[in-house]
């Protein structure tokens, strides 16, 4: 049985790449068993390696997509800043090449879509995560807003994730209205800087409150996740690793504190 067709003919889709060309190729197959369709499609690679960029030249005769590269890797940053000047689209779904959708992926974006269509107060609306906004408003459709707290009684730390890397959908615009993301850093960087940034320029986003719902993210043995020290801390739930994850928490919630205050965004 054949999916029905969904046509995003305002969507780019940008996929960022380094080095996982055969997970960029489960990506891009996933979306064509979907039956979805956007207006282009843009891999923004980082500077891979030779064997891995034949590969992906090879799959631009299936998928049709326009690859965009680097002769060095340059960072996180600079990755997505080349990627989203490429966007000649209204919108852009903002994608690694690690992620997978789920069937329940189309219906659900062509929501978020829709949303963003209809009322222009959203700048974009996140579509995975590995824990929820930790502050939200209920809004329709399964979305809520994250809501930031400025106040320090909103203690959890992740309040000032308001910006994220994971899979997302964005107004095209986004570079010229929040900035572009700073180069030279390493990604957990970037991703803070850039949610600093969204926070104080006073972005709306929208969150799909089924935050595992719509995508999974796979990591094969032969193009592992680089983010495996992150898992495996999150995942631990022995006592000492409880007290030590609390104390982190609470500096970490100092230290953005302290880094959101004092920040000068251009």
């Amino acid at each position: 049985m054949t999916n029905p067709a969904y046509n995003f003919p305002e969507v780019t889709l940008l996929i960022t790449h380094y080095n996982r060309c055969k997970s960029l190729e489960r990506l891009l197959k996933a979306f064509k068993d979907l039956n979805c369709h956007f207006d282009d499609i843009v891999v923004s690679d980082d500077g891979s390696q030779k064997a891995h960029l034949q590969y992906i030249q090879e799959l631009q005769s299936t998928y049709q997509f326009r690859l965009i590269t680097t002769p060095v890797n340059k960072g996180l940053g600079n990755n997505i800043n080349k990627g989203q000047d490429s966007v000649n689209t209204e919108y852009t779904l903002y994608i690694q090449e690690d992620f997978v959708p789920k069937a329940t992926f189309p219906e659900h974006f062509t929501n978020a879509l829709q949303i963003m269509q209809q009322d222009k107060k959203w700048d974009m609306v996140t579509l995975y995560s590995y824990s929820p906004y930790p502050y939200m408003t209920p809004y329709k459709l399964g979305f809520s807003e994250k809501v930031f707290h400025l106040a320090p009684w909103y203690t959890n730390n992740l309040k000032f994730y308001l910006y994220g890397d994971h899979p997302h959908l964005r107004r095209s615009t986004f570079l010229k209205d929040f900035g572009r993301y700073p180069e030279g850093l390493n990604g957990d960087q970037t991703e803070m800087q850039m949610s600093f940034a969204f926070i104080k320029n006073k972005g709306r986003c929208l969150f799909y409150d089924d935050h595992y719902g719509l995508l999974t993210q796979e990591n094969s043995a032969e193009e592992p996740s680089t983010a495996t020290f992150r898992k495996s801390w999150r995942g631990g739930n022995s006592i000492p690793l409880v007290i030590a994850k609390w104390i982190y928490a609470k500096y970490k919630f100092l230290k953005l504190n302290f880094q959101l205050l004092t920040k000068t965004v251009k």
